[in-house]
């Protein structure tokens, strides 16, 4: 019983605030303002604000890459913390890859493109998912199967907007 009434909660929690109170100013936040790419880099077309893609598969933290092991893909730049992540990431580019071209999954989920705190970035069944804030991944948590759905249902439609 109690986890039907954290859903509803949650969404009447995220609805009644505005977007923009999920907002948190983070270094690590990249996005282009006004941007209508659908894969969230920064100016330099860095994606997960220099973070390793892979890093948060073998060891489930979010690990800082180092600007001179990268790789290309997509028409995005990823950083590496150590060169075997990057022979895995080059092995298999799409394995490492963050859902919703690395927007926000809540975000996302309720039709907006936003960006995204790398510190925030979780794996769940084999796919990597990043949020906005703190708070963005607390509900993430207390619905994910809820929020990715909702995210791959407006996926196709948020894609084209402007960041």
């Amino acid at each position: 019983m109690y986890r039907t009434m954290l859903k509803p909660l949650a969404v009447a929690l995220f609805a009644a605030m505005p977007l923009s109170a999920l907002v948190a100013a983070s270094g690590a936040q990249a996005g282009i303002k006004g941007s209508t790419a659908q894969i969230n880099t920064d100016d330099h077309g860095v994606a997960l604000g220099g973070y390793d893609p892979v890093a948060y598969f073998d060891s489930g933290k979010p690990t800082r890459g180092i600007d001179r092991l990268y790789a290309s893909y997509g028409g995005a730049r990823y950083l590496f913390a150590t060169a075997a992540h990057r022979k895995a990431f080059l092995a298999n580019p799409r394995k490492y890859l963050p859902e919703f071209g690395g927007f926000c999954a809540v975000g996302t989920a309720f039709g907006e493109k936003v960006d995204v705190d790398p510190e925030t970035g979780k794996v769940v069944n084999g796919k990597l998912y990043l949020n906005n804030s703190a708070r963005a991944l607390q509900l993430f948590d207390k619905d994910t199967a809820g929020i990715i759905t909702r995210a791959q249902t407006n996926w196709p439609v948020v894609k084209d907007k402007a960041f």
